[in-house]
């Protein structure tokens, strides 16, 4: 009897003891917790800090809701509708007799607007190939004019016939920092404008989707979901400004997967100033190509650092030319700008009109030099420019003179460019975007409008020259009726 107390009772009282030891001293270190200072910190602190709500007694800046942000800026994002036309040729005799023929397709995505007389910013390709364009705001329906459009950062512009639209308040893209809270507003399929929050994840970012002949990439990339009908809307800080426009996401499967792209706000407002002031992007060159640096083409040129873009091609009598540069120079610094990359360099020279003058500083053979150049416009001079389009629903094109770069890229005195294609004459001769055009019947194609024209008056045998967007030459011959 005295062996089974033994062995049942003395494990019992022991385990009372050891419960009551145990009570003591977790309330003891809860005390300790509630009156610890920063001279005797303690683990079970640290933790129970480390898992609090921020407040505005920690002097941090995370906000405790998103709904100031959002109400400020969620009433001046609209839904944009794009109506377009079927091509006809994708349907046979049988589709026309037996079935529908062609439809109206109808696309969507988001905008902002920017002014209160109904100026509204939106994506390039929201609008793309569009015939009518309207705009939902607050459940009223406009009809919207096309203001221009630049394909190089996948901006357009819009316009409606509206007053006191709420304009969003503008933010600053360049003080953006990596790590700062933001909100993708969008208005996606007409509903409701939807808000989703993330952080910058990173600034200056290339990712090689943009068309144009000068696609200007530096894209700040966000964790805020933007999924399909969010394009064109916009990206804003906790104060509810309008720091970029939601542009991109990089998904596999058409959803979004955690990387969404927007084009900064600084970028996005002088594109859509020029667009609307000018009818066209005042874009400001130093008569230079450049590529990346990386870490191979630095050790190769034995480099220490892999900031910079090296300098590849110098257009003849380009600003570039004039002050010395040469191939192989490795630019760091443009004014204040420090050059990290291909990115920042782009969007350096974006803020810049032609005939601005910038201090470029550049390394040499290991040697730090500077130039101040004077930055040109396309068609190489240092003034505003206005180029002349002349657009044709017959031809299904736009027709614009060719620029400086692309007569040097082309080595072409002169010729006139096929943009922005639709179903049309030129399509049906099997003339793509980009074709560039120089002798209509063996007469040097200079003028878009007089060559517009000629072509849609002209029957008989028809013979065009010119250069494909590879740069090859072609000549064909056409019978005309």
């Amino acid at each position: 009897m005295n062996s089974f107390i033994k062995s049942i009772g003395l494990p019992f009282l022991a385990g009372i003891a050891g419960a009551a030891c145990w009570s003591y001293l977790e309330i003891n270190s809860a005390q300790t917790s509630e009156i610890g200072s920063a001279d005797s910190p303690n683990t079970e602190m640290q933790f129970t800090a480390a898992f609090r709500p921020a407040t505005q007694a920690d002097g941090l800046t995370l906000p405790v809701s998103f709904v100031e942000a959002s109400q400020n800026s969620t009433e001046s994002v609209v839904f944009i509708k794009n109506f377009s036309g079927t091509d006809p040729r994708r349907y046979s005799m049988f589709d026309y007799f037996f079935g529908t023929g062609p439809t109206q397709q109808v696309s969507t995505g988001s905008g902002v607007i920017i002014s209160k007389d109904g100026y509204i910013i939106t994506n390039n390709h929201v609008i793309d190939r569009a015939e009518t364009i309207e705009v939902v705001h607050q459940k009223r329906t406009y009809s919207a004019k096309l203001v221009g459009t630049d394909k190089n950062t996948d901006i357009a512009v819009l316009k409606i016939e509206a007053t006191n639209l709420p304009e969003i308040k503008r933010g600053n893209s360049r003080s953006l920092q990596i790590g700062e809270w933001v909100l993708a507003v969008g208005n996606p399929f007409n509903l409701t404008s939807t808000v989703t929050a993330g952080i910058v994840s990173a600034k200056e970012r290339q990712i090689n989707i943009l068309g144009g002949d000068f696609p200007l990439e530096s894209f700040i990339q966000t964790d805020a979901p933007i999924n399909p009908g969010n394009s064109g809307g916009a990206l804003v800080n906790i104060k509810g400004e309008l720091v970029g426009i939601n542009t991109a996401i990089l998904s596999r499967t058409g959803s979004y997967t955690g990387y969404g792209f927007a084009v900064p706000v600084d970028i996005a407002l002088k594109i859509a100033n020029d667009l609307i002031k000018f009818g066209e992007v005042q874009k400001a060159i130093p008569g230079i190509d450049v590529v990346e640096l990386t870490p191979e083409l630095a050790e190769e040129m034995k480099l220490k650092s892999l900031d910079g873009v090296i300098v590849t091609h110098i257009l003849r009598g380009g600003s570039a030319e004039k002050v010395g540069l040469q191939k192989d120079d490795v630019i760091i610094k443009i004014d204040d700008w420090k050059i990290t990359g291909k990115g920042s360099f782009e969007e350096a020279l974006s803020y810049f009109y032609p005939g601005s003058k910038v201090a470029v500083e550049y390394m040499r053979n290991g040697n730090l030099k500077t130039a101040q150049l004077t930055l040109q416009n396309l068609e190489g001079g240092e003034g505003v420019i206005k180029r002349e389009f002349f657009t044709s629903v017959l031809l299904g094109a736009k027709l614009e003179s060719v620029n400086t770069i692309e007569k040097d890229r082309l080595k072409v005195p002169y010729g006139i460019k096929i943009t922005s294609m639709t179903r049309g004459y030129l399509r049906d001769l099997g003339f793509r975007d980009g074709f560039v055009i120089t002798h209509i019947n063996q007469i040097p194609a200079k003028d878009p409008k007089a060559a517009g024209k000629y072509l849609e008056e002209f029957s008989g045998k028809l013979r065009l020259e010119g250069v494909a967007p590879n740069g090859q030459p072609f000549m064909q011959s056409y019978n005309v009726k």
